[in-house]
């Protein structure tokens, strides 16, 4: 046991005072450059994403690109991809909603554009002359054959926008960012009448979707795990135990306090 009076209580007190305080000091400046090297990351990713998106439209905002739909697209991509970061950026509450909210717009830009890629390839087939006689191709199936249509109970809507299994809220959104881009998306499609600029511009525009898409998620991830080190983990843990020595109720005269070690 040994007897230390209450001045010297009090030093000691603070002296693990200032010794907190430094450490504090310490892991704040480790902090600020855990953070700073963070978005130093962030700054070079965005970087290389801009690079990347260039190569893959093969395009810049000044000269124009050898290929038609290139240039199409191009223009096309500055109205819709803003609108398609808002409704991206929206969905914080899980990753499964922007997951669902990907899947959804990849799936739709694929059937927006299905049925233009199917008229265009039959387009390029030789044309074939149909002849029609009234009499001669229409049988005669008697007053049966007409069918009453007055008290047909209307059939439930299907969902053809869905992905079965897929998170609602982000097909939802979805679904809000094609109604407003559809019509831009299939018109200026179909304004291409090479085969060598549709499929350019098909090809790319899933692609500089993606990849866009790609660049919201890495804007999002503000939830990155600390950074620590071996070193912070012990001076964490002397900073404790030197708070909860301080907080303990003494039990002693005026003079003199007992503390065991």
């Amino acid at each position: 046991m040994i007897m230390i009076d209450r001045q010297e209580f009090a030093d000691e007190l603070k002296l693990r005072e200032n010794i907190r305080k430094v450490i504090n000091l310490v892991l704040e400046k480790r902090k600020r450059q855990d953070k700073e090297q963070l978005l130093e990351e962030q700054r070079l990713r965005s970087v290389i994403r801009n690079i990347i998106l260039s190569e893959s439209s093969g395009v810049s905002d000044e000269v124009p690109h050898s290929s038609t739909g290139i240039n199409v697209l191009r223009d096309l991509l500055k109205k819709i991809v803003p609108q398609m970061e808002i409704h991206y950026k929206q969905l914080t509450t899980s990753a499964e909603q922007r997951q669902s909210f990907r899947a959804h717009v990849l799936k739709a830009l694929k059937n927006i554009l299905a049925p233009s890629q199917a008229i265009a390839a039959i387009n390029e087939q030789d044309e074939i002359e149909i002849s029609f006689d009234e009499e001669e191709d229409t049988p005669d199936l008697g007053a049966e054959a007409f069918i009453d249509i007055e008290d047909s109970p209307a059939e439930e809507e299907e969902d053809t926008f869905g992905i079965p299994g897929e998170e609602t809220t982000g097909r939802n959104k979805a679904e809000q960012f094609i109604d407003k881009v559809e019509g831009q998306i299939q018109s200026e499609y179909e304004s291409l009448g090479s085969d060598q600029d549709r499929e350019e511009f098909y090809d790319y525009l899933l692609t500089n979707i993606k990849l866009h898409m790609d660049g919201f998620e890495d804007e999002l991830a503000i939830d990155v795990e600390e950074p620590t080190t071996p070193e912070y983990e012990k001076a964490a843990a002397a900073t404790d135990d030197t708070t909860a020595a301080a907080e303990e109720p003494a039990a002693a005269d005026e003079e003199t306090l007992d503390l065991e070690f």
